[in-house]
């Protein structure tokens, strides 16, 4: 457990250089979403759940009630996800999500540990096509998805796990960001049981 920590104390350490680049994605983002544009997200397998919490924090709240923000996580339409896969192939699972869905200047944001999962880069490839801005979360660079995309912010760790824990505390960091540009007063809050 000792090493787990440590792996990813460092990581955060080195990330730590990254703040700038996600205030600016945020305070950009929240422009976006405040004049009624939207944001998608996607990515595989941890990645894809990492991408789901980010657009449940904006859909939902981060930690203060505001009004709701348009955030879609692009795995989570089961029907069109294998609709699409079985009629395109997976690789474009993501990429037919963003031309339906995307309009310009709409923001994608695609996370993948490797960089290099061909759905997700299909994703990006169809939101740059598109007019949208695609910013992407990756383990190490350099990488395919962080040279296709408009920006990135690449965790130096070898682990997927920690890379993928990293990415939760850059996914909550956006956020607070969005809710700052939008106005929105940070509070501590605790869910209530229903």
């Amino acid at each position: 457990m000792t090493e787990n920590f440590g792996a990813l104390m460092r990581a955060l350490r080195a990330t730590r250089t990254e703040v700038r680049r996600v205030d600016a994605w945020g305070d950009h983002l929240g422009d976006v979403l405040a004049a009624g544009g939207r944001l998608l997200a996607c990515g595989n397998g941890g990645s894809a759940a990492q991408a789901q919490h980010l657009t449940a924090e904006l859909t939902g709240r981060f930690r203060t009630d505001r009004r709701p923000l348009s955030a879609l996580p692009l795995h989570a339409d089961t029907s069109a996800t294998t609709a699409i896969g079985n009629d395109y192939g997976a690789g474009e699972v993501y990429a037919r999500q963003v031309r339906a869905h995307g309009r310009p200047g709409d923001v994608l944001i695609a996370l993948s540990t490797s960089g290099s999962s061909r759905n997700v880069l299909n994703a990006a490839a169809a939101a740059r096509e598109a007019g949208l801005l695609a910013w992407a979360l990756t383990g190490p660079a350099p990488n395919p998805l962080a040279s296709i995309c408009d920006d990135c912010v690449a965790v130096p760790a070898p682990d997927c796990a920690t890379v993928q824990e990293v990415h939760l505390a850059l996914v909550h960091a956006l956020c607070a960001r969005v809710d700052a540009r939008l106005g929105v007063t940070a509070a501590t809050t605790v869910e209530t049981p229903a």
